[in-house]
């Protein structure tokens, strides 16, 4: 018996310093080297805890394209791609019903850029317009016939000077895309100092562009961007390799950069509109998590000094266990790389009373025991086996409700049932097997009749 509990007792302080570990970081390595730092929770926050955008897109049918499961997937997947070039933590991209993404960015310092960028079509092409320069801002009709051309002119061709403001038209002839490309970064041009973007095509469409180049020498290669003209310049040279450059129009760096966020995340299958926009700011977030921590702790305390109260000695020992649960829940977190939210820190609360509701059933089962003549060790044996059934069975349900949550809900729902379940699964290793430990051992200790004074608080 003794060295039962030992090797649980021992089993339980190895879990309690990994736990710490994951939850904490204590303790990083450089190398092999281990490095000390001050213990900092390494959970990721939602963003309602936060601060940060949420925005809701909406796909839209055009004459061409319909809006269908697929397109919606593969717009998904561009999004994910441009948002983990904006460097955000812990994104949250899901759909919604059968046209919609949601789209969470935690922490985000500015949110109009990324509206920016996530709601952009970006479908890049480069169009033959011969010996027709047109100037930044021209615009390409839906069906690519003719041109709206911006104020005040655009640079004269052998046809002459067109009038301002004027549609021509001018049959959009597109030699690659943007899904031709194969690299595409910001940088200055060693010359004039101006913002560009350099990109390079890949496989076949980097000699199809040197061919391309080398058969059209002193005629225009016009860049467009979601139909409008970015930049039109004029081909000199063959250009070997497939590399190239988009300048002018670029008033800032950033401004480079974000094109180029575009460019190597690529264009979405489908146009998206935001329907939604909300922005939680960091004040906000951190009264949130305030008010949280207040309630969590409230309902921490008035839960302990219930067992403790109630149930002394085995009471307290539950009240250990449940600081371990918890220990235990975070840790889960941190390794799952989960993201806590609101809704999330409910869902740990509630499996709290989950946790405190299986030691109730296996204590009033001792309870029982213990009235009915049995020794303690007997007692402790016979109540932990006789309410296993019903903590498993309360358990289970609690979980399969959680999946359904999850598979069913969307948003705040989702990290309610995440951290339910998870709670729910320790709650069921802290009670069962962490509770029993230390009841074992407090009697081992000789402490076997403070805890058969559990049997006395209720009087038959």
């Amino acid at each position: 018996m003794g060295s039962r509990v030992g090797w649980r007792w021992i089993l339980i302080l190895i879990l309690v310093i990994v736990a710490f570990e994951f939850a904490f970081r204590p303790v990083t390595f450089v190398g092999r080297r281990p490095v000390f730092q001050a213990p900092q929770l390494h959970v990721n926050l939602g963003l309602d805890l936060k601060g940060g955008s949420m925005l809701v897109l909406e796909g839209q049918d055009t004459p061409t394209i319909k809006v269908t499961p697929e397109a919606m997937d593969a717009a998904m997947r561009v999004i994910e791609r441009r948002i983990d070039q904006l460097g955000v933590t812990e994104p949250t991209i899901q759909r919604q019903g059968a046209n919609r993404i949601i789209v969470e960015l935690p922490g985000i310092s500015d949110p109009q850029r990324a509206i920016a960028l996530i709601g952009k079509t970006a479908l890049l092409e480069f169009v033959d317009t011969g010996t027709q320069q047109l100037r930044e801002g021209a615009k390409w009709s839906a069906d690519g016939t003719t041109v709206m051309l911006p104020a005040p002119v655009i640079t004269p061709g052998p046809s002459g000077q067109a009038p301002v403001g004027q549609r021509i038209p001018l049959v959009k002839k597109v030699v690659l895309t943007g899904a031709d490309l194969g690299t595409a970064q910001a940088s200055f041009n060693q010359q004039t100092t101006d913002p560009i973007v350099s990109f390079t095509f890949k496989g076949k469409a980097a000699r199809q562009f040197e061919d391309y180049t080398g058969k059209n020498i002193g005629k225009y290669l016009t860049i467009v961007l979601d139909n409008v003209v970015i930049s039109s310049p004029v081909i000199r040279d063959r250009i070997p390799g497939g590399s190239g450059q988009i300048s002018g129009g670029f008033g800032t760096i950033e401004e480079a950069r974000d094109l180029a966020v575009l460019l190597r995340g690529g264009a979405l299958p489908i146009p998206v509109q935001v329907v939604e926009n909300r922005t939680v700011g960091p004040q906000l977030g951190r009264d949130s998590i305030d008010s949280s921590l207040r309630a969590s702790w409230v309902a921490f305390t008035a839960v302990g000094l219930f067992m403790l109260l109630y149930y002394g000695l085995p009471g307290a020992l539950a009240d250990v266990a449940l600081g371990l649960y918890l220990l235990l829940v975070l840790a889960a977190l941190a390794a799952l790389n989960a993201t806590l939210t609101l809704p999330g820190i409910a869902g740990l609360v509630l499996s709290v009373g989950l946790a405190v509701d299986a030691n109730v059933i296996i204590f009033e089962k001792m309870k029982e025991e213990i009235r009915s003549g049995k020794s303690l060790r007997v007692a402790v044996e016979t109540g932990w086996h006789r309410a296993m059934s019903a903590i498993i069975d309360s358990n289970v349900t609690a979980v399969i409700a959680a999946v359904i949550l999850f598979f069913l809900g969307t948003g705040p729902i989702r990290g309610f049932a995440v951290t339910l379940s998870i709670g729910v699964l320790i709650s069921m290793f802290t009670a069962v097997f962490v509770t029993r430990a230390l009841v074992d051992g407090a009697a081992a200790a000789g402490l076997g009749r403070q805890i058969a004074r559990v049997a006395g608080r209720i009087e038959t």
